[in-house]
C-alpha cells in the first residue's frame, strides 16, 4: 500500500530551490559560496547571474511542477534521481522492494520540503506491480513520468559468462532486470493511455534503465552476459515501446551508465584494479561516476525540454563508450 505525506500546494510560501543542490540534498544553500544568491537577490551559480525565466516553456527548478514520476528502488541512482526530480517540483512516489528503504527515501523528500509517497513491491510479480501503480494512481491521480531504475547484478545468482553461466542464474537475472522492467511499464502505460494529456500536451514520459556494458563490453572485468543480455533487451522494448506509443503521446527513452557509484558496484568500488581501470575508461567521471551524473538526465528526459525525443537511448559513461 502507497503511504503519502504532502505538503501544501508547492510554491506558496516557499523559496525557489537550487538548480545545483548538492548531493543527498533537496533544496537549500550556503551563504557565501560561489552559487547562491548575491547580493541583489539574483540567482548565481559559479559567479555567473542565472536568468529567473530562461528560454523555453519550462523554468529551472520548476521543470517538473504539477508531474507525478514514479521511481522504482530506493537506493543508489534510484535515490539521486527522486531527490532531483523532488527538487524539480515533482510529486514523486518511491517504490521499492525494501520498504525501510522506500519509507526512508520518501520521508526525507517530506522533509526536504516535497511532496512524495511510497510502496513496497517485489517488481518481479505482477500482482504487487499492479497494485503499487494503482495506489500511486489513487493517491496522486496520473502517473506522468516513469524512471524504472530497480534492478542488479546477477553474480550472486551464478551469472557470468556464458560458458559458466548456470541456467538458474540466466533466469533470476533476466527476471530481476528484464521481467520487473516489462512488468512496470505495462501497468504505467496502461495508465497513460487512459488519462488526459498534461500541459505540454503528452501523456507521459517513460524512461528505462540500461547499460553501457550491454553495447560496449569489458569482459576483463565486467563479464556478465546474462546481465548485458537484460540490459540489451531493455534497449529493444525501449524502441518498440518508443514506436508503439508516440501517436499516444507517450515518449520512452532510456539511459546507459557506466560504472556508478552505487550499492550494486561494491565490488568494483572495493577492487584496486577495476578502480584504475574505470579511470582510464571513464575518465570524465574517475574511478567511478557520481549517481547525480544520471539523475540530471533523468530530469532532462521526463520533463517538457525533451518533449519531442523517443526512442533514444543515452549513453552517460565518462567517456566509455568512446575509448
Amino acid at each position: 500500500m502507497v503511504r503519502a505525506e504532502s505538503l501544501p500546494q508547492r510554491g506558496a510560501g516557499r523559496d525557489e530551490r537550487r538548480i545545483d543542490a548538492p548531493r543527498r540534498a533537496v533544496n537549500g544553500s550556503r551563504n557565501g559560496s560561489r552559487d547562491g544568491d548575491d547580493a541583489s537577490g539574483q540567482r548565481v551559480r559559479s559567479g555567473h547571474v542565472l536568468d529567473p525565466r530562461p528560454p523555453g516553456r519550462c523554468r529551472l527548478m520548476e521543470r517538473l511542477r504539477d508531474r507525478v514520476c514514479l521511481v522504482t528502488g530506493s537506493t543508489g541512482i534510484a535515490a539521486a534521481s527522486a531527490r532531483r526530480l523532488a527538487v524539480e517540483g515533482a510529486s514523486v512516489v518511491v517504490v521499492s522492494r525494501t520498504a525501510e528503504h522506500a519509507q526512508a527515501l520518501a520521508d526525507e523528500l517530506v522533509g526536504s520540503g516535497g511532496t512524495a509517497a511510497w510502496s513496497a513491491a517485489d517488481l518481479t510479480v505482477e500482482a504487487e506491480v499492479d497494485a503499487a501503480i494503482a495506489e500511486a494512481v489513487t493517491r496522486f491521480g496520473r502517473i506522468d513520468g516513469l524512471f524504472a531504475v530497480a534492478g542488479g547484478s546477477g553474480r550472486r545468482f551464478g551469472d557470468g559468462p556464458i560458458h559458466e553461466l548456470s541456467s538458474a542464474g540466466w533466469d533470476r537475472t533476466l527476471e530481476l532486470n528484464l521481467r520487473s522492467q516489462a512488468l512496470t511499464c505495462r501497468a504505467v502505460v496502461r495508465q497513460m493511455l487512459v488519462q488526459a494529456p498534461n500541459g505540454s500536451g503528452t501523456r507521459g514520459s517513460i524512461l528505462l534503465m540500461g547499460s553501457v556494458t550491454a553495447s560496449d563490453p569489458a569482459p576483463e572485468f565486467f563479464a556478465t552476459h546474462a546481465y548485458a543480455a537484460a540490459k540489451g533487451a531493455t534497449t529493444a522494448l525501449m524502441t518498440t515501446m518508443a514506436a508503439t506509443y508516440a501517436a499516444d503521446r507517450i515518449r520512452v527513452n532510456a539511459v546507459a551508465p557506466s560504472v556508478t557509484d552505487t550499492p550494486m558496484a561494491a565490488r568494483a568500488s572495493g577492487d584496486a584494479r577495476i578502480r584504475a581501470f574505470n579511470r582510464a575508461r571513464q575518465p570524465l567521471a574517475g574511478e567511478m561516476m557520481d549517481p547525480d551524473e544520471v539523475a540530471h538526465a533523468a530530469v532532462y528526459l521526463l520533463s517538457d525540454e525533451s518533449r519531442v525525443v523517443t526512442g533514444q537511448l543515452l549513453k552517460i559513461d565518462g567517456g566509455w563508450s568512446v575509448l
